[in-house]
């Protein structure tokens, strides 16, 4: 791709890539503390990369036509590897992000329907609620306040998902409940060399110990919500139509057959921890790059006035945000929500001149797919533009991931952008936000991509 720049693009931080591959115990201590830092020159420049390593063969996979046969042609002979099930399945269960073969495809089919463009649309009043109580909150503090807008993002999409999925409330205090997201995916995020190198489960892992209460937590959360739920449907009361309701009526329409009670707990933290995590900080890492791109910001803010004027958000008005949306798909792009994903070969197989040995890793990271310098005009520039319509169709559609691809492609995709829409548009129509002079931004991957050290930013008044 190529393109005139007029102006000077701002390039967000993030780790400068290796001129070498590390050595193991390097490897082994960079991959614990911040796998970002792991990734070499030679995968951000070439297609496709195979060697082999500790977990075995690995090939590291950048080129959008082999991706297309690994993630969607021929997806079925590539599962989810054993270092990726060892790490989210003590905390997720056997929910959609982890189940395999016909018990995925039978989760799959039965939980579709939850996601059509109606029933996505009819929690539309629910996100801009949660957006406008946001609103409220930090409009009564005076300006120049100092917030931390990862931790508030984090507050605002656990408001949405209690006004979607379990709309009568929790009996938890909220901010526990982002508290406990946090911890887990602190806890589990960083990789544990045990579970690397295959060691018994019963071997301890420190990662897992420290995540242990937010699971315990998520566990009793999520019990108390299916047994109140449950109670309510059998004395025939009436129950909102959320997602709770949603998913314990929700049949394969193939069998009948609903969810077991193990299905149906691990969706809900599924929903609940990586569906939260990922639009929180899409959202976060907008604030950020906003704050550091003045003609950005200021397009974004001409947008949001002539769109949503002085009255209320309408339905019909996502349909104009179109730059609004490009600057999220460009946050994903350069911090993708899911920056790393793996899969086992089950049987040899060959693409073009690669050679796929049955066993063997294949490696689709977004946060290198996403930077690769051969896919992308200025890489590492911060420049919403690339996804306006005029410039989307040069995109491959397996150069851009954010929430997969192919059968696996993420479930609450268009839920988690229509909320992430309706949020960034309510502040960017209220308030700026400016980062606190001095904090260095760091993007840390812990099973998902968050700035390190949170998000500090001051608080000023547009409007309201």
């Amino acid at each position: 791709m190529t393109g005139t720049l007029e102006v000077p693009l701002f390039r967000p931080p993030a780790p400068t890539p290796l001129s070498e591959p590390p050595g193991l115990l390097s490897f082994l201590l960079a991959l614990r503390r911040n796998p970002l830092t792991t990734w070499t020159e030679r995968h951000f420049e070439e297609p496709v990369l195979s060697g082999e390593g500790v977990l075995g063969r690995i090939t590291v996979v950048n080129d959008p036509a082999v991706i297309r046969h690994i993630l969607l042609d021929n997806a079925a002979n590539y599962r989810k590897d054993d270092l990726q099930l060892r790490v989210l399945a003590p905390g997720l269960g056997r929910g959609l992000l982890t189940a395999e073969g016909d018990e995925w495809k039978l989760q799959r089919r039965t939980i579709s329907p939850l996601f059509t463009p109606r029933t996505v649309g009819s929690f539309f009043p629910a996100m801009v609620g949660s957006a406008e109580r946001l609103i409220r909150r930090w409009l009564r503090r005076p300006d120049g306040r100092i917030v931390d807008a990862s931790v508030e993002m984090t507050r605002v999409t656990l408001d949405v998902l209690e006004r979607t999925i379990f709309t009568q409330g929790v009996a938890r205090d909220p901010d526990a409940l982002g508290r406990a997201i946090t911890r887990y995916f602190e806890g589990l995020g960083r990789v544990d060399p045990v579970d690397i190198f295959g060691l018994p489960a019963w071997i301890p892992r420190v990662g897992r110990w420290r995540a242990k209460p937010a699971i315990r937590f998520f566990e009793e959360l999520v019990g108390e919500l299916i047994e109140g739920r449950r109670a309510l449907l059998a004395r025939g009361d009436p129950a909102p139509r959320d997602l709770l309701t949603l998913l314990l009526e929700a049949a394969d329409p193939e069998t009948g057959k609903g969810l077991s009670d193990i299905e149906l707990r691990a969706n809900i933290v599924t929903f609940i921890g990586a569906g939260h995590e990922t639009t929180a900080n899409a959202l976060s890492w907008s604030l950020y790059l906003l704050s550091q791109d003045e003609r950005a910001r200021s397009r974004i803010e001409q947008e949001v006035d002539e769109v949503l004027g002085e009255g209320p958000f309408e339905p019909h008005h996502l349909e104009g945000l179109v730059y609004t949306r490009a600057v999220l798909d460009e946050a994903m792009r350069l911090y993708p929500p899911a920056p790393f994903l793996s899969r086992a070969a089950v049987e040899d197989d060959q693409i073009g001149d690669l050679h796929i040995p049955a066993g063997s890793i294949v490696t689709v990271a977004p946060y290198v797919l996403h930077r690769h310098r051969t896919l992308w005009d200025h890489p590492d520039a911060f420049r919403p533009e690339r996804f306006l319509p005029e410039e989307r169709g040069r995109i491959d559609r397996f150069a851009y991931l954010p929430f997969g691809a192919g059968p696996r492609v993420c479930i609450g995709a268009s839920f988690s952008l229509q909320e992430a829409v309706i949020v960034l548009a309510s502040i960017v129509r209220t308030v700026r936000l400016d980062l606190v002079e001095g904090h260095e931004v760091v993007p840390l991957h812990r099973i998902t991509l968050r700035p390190r050290d949170g998000l500090p930013m001051r608080l000023t008044r547009r409007k309201g």
